[in-house]
């Protein structure tokens, strides 16, 4: 009989390691009724057994067992355990994240990250506190410097609070990738009190790292970096770093700023002139209402006279008319080219109780473009007030503003 036993246990032995990814596959075709199954494969000794395992749980949304597959030795597993978890609160996101494009190479992975990293869930969304420590775990000491900036842009996608010591440590690593990332995921997370502590990158020799500190510091709020910017501003010679150091100190108002903003508001640099009328947009200071319109009315590039426009109505014109400043920003949202400036200047202008009573009527009878943006910046700086305007919405006869209503009407709750 234990001749049997073991002649048994040896076959069935031979047959699991015999397995192989496409078996898996077949395993998957059952789903969720598979979970069991494909969790117990994240045991197998192949790596490939078990990559496919993960994507067949990634498929069967199965939360609990990708969680357990970061925990996984090899770097491989840990970026489509990764890739698996934002994709449960994000749908879809499999198809474009980091491990889409992975393959192994010798005894190395090689993969390439999007241009683009602005992907976030929406505010109403949350994610467990066990997938947050998970991710964090991986930033800290992931298998790979590509698995652990994943896991970075994974807890930024994800506004991973939780995680942001992970995040400071590993701005420790001499890595791009995993700093540049972990910078990003600060910016969607918006811990202000993270700020102080990457100071040392704003003088990084990497300029794309450099950049990434600079305006994360300005979206922090850091103001004890102020004096750190200007001197970024006066040796930097890149243009791209100078324009990041000036776009920072806009988002950090300080009087000391003042002079350097009056500087450069006739600079050559669009870019340079658009920063500065931001920096007096946000010191509200009354005397620089005169500069500020006359600016205005001079200028001939769109994007500085948007940022002028959002100084204007910093200065206190909230007026809505034909050719007022708070206008031109909503007339902006049916611009491709521009709409994502006028967007994110409306929705600080819309903090204002002011300012936010003048949006609800361009939110009733806009375009389609602007019905759709407004809801978007009263989502973020709406109040209790806000609510009724955006459930209206949410009944408009178009589909798209009206799931953009009920979208945004579930994120200002979430948030009040």
């Amino acid at each position: 009989m234990r001749f049997y036993f073991a002649a048994f246990a040896l076959i069935a032995s031979a047959a699991a390691q015999d397995l192989r990814p496409k078996d898996v596959r077949e395993i998957g075709k059952g789903g969720s009724s598979a979970v069991p199954r494909l969790t117990e494969l994240l045991k197998d000794p192949s790596t490939d057994v078990r990559v496919e395992a993960v994507k067949q749980l990634t498929a069967a949304r199965a939360l609990d067992a990708l969680t357990l597959a970061t925990r996984d030795n090899d770097a491989e597993v840990q970026i489509h355990a990764t890739d698996g978890l934002v994709n449960f609160y994000l749908p879809g996101y499999v198809q474009t994240g980091f491990g889409a494009s992975v393959k192994r190479v010798g005894g190395s992975i090689k993969g390439r990250f999007t241009d683009t990293n602005d992907q976030i869930v929406d505010p109403y969304v949350t994610a467990r506190p066990d997938v947050i420590a998970a991710l964090g775990a991986l930033v800290r000491g992931g298998g790979s410097m590509p698995a652990r900036a994943n896991a970075a842009r994974a807890v930024g996608i994800l506004r991973g609070k939780g995680a942001v010591p992970d995040l400071v440590e590993a701005l420790r690593t001499k890595d791009t990738d995993v700093l540049y990332e972990s910078l990003i995921a600060m910016q969607k997370i918006r811990d202000e009190s993270a700020g102080p502590k990457f100071a040392f990158l704003l003088r990084d020799l990497n300029s794309k790292v450099q950049i990434a500190a600079i305006e994360t510091t300005g979206l922090l709020r850091n103001r004890e970096a102020v004096p750190d910017l200007m001197d970024v501003l006066k040796r930097a010679t890149d243009a791209k770093v100078r324009r990041a150091a000036l776009g920072s100190l806009a988002m950090l108002p300080d009087p000391r700023s003042r002079e350097t903003f009056q500087q450069y508001l006739n600079d050559k640099d669009e870019k340079m002139r658009a920063a500065a009328a931001e920096g007096f947009a946000r010191l509200r200071n009354p005397a620089d209402s005169t500069m500020v319109e006359q600016a205005w009315k001079d200028e001939g590039k769109t994007s500085p006279r948007i940022s002028l426009a959002f100084a204007m109505v910093m200065l206190g014109r909230t007026e809505i008319s034909e050719f007022s400043p708070l206008q031109y920003l909503i007339n902006n949202l049916n611009s491709s080219a521009y709409k994502g400036e006028a967007l994110p200047f409306l929705t600080e202008l819309a903090r204002d109780n002011t300012t936010r009573n003048a949006l609800y009527a361009p939110l009733g009878t806009g375009t389609k473009d602007e019905k759709i943006g407004l809801a978007r910046v009263l989502a973020v700086s709406g109040d209790k007030g806000s609510v009724a305007h955006l459930e209206k919405l949410s009944r408009d006869t178009d589909p798209e503003v009206a799931q953009e209503g009920l979208r945004a009407m579930r994120n200002l709750q979430a948030r009040l």
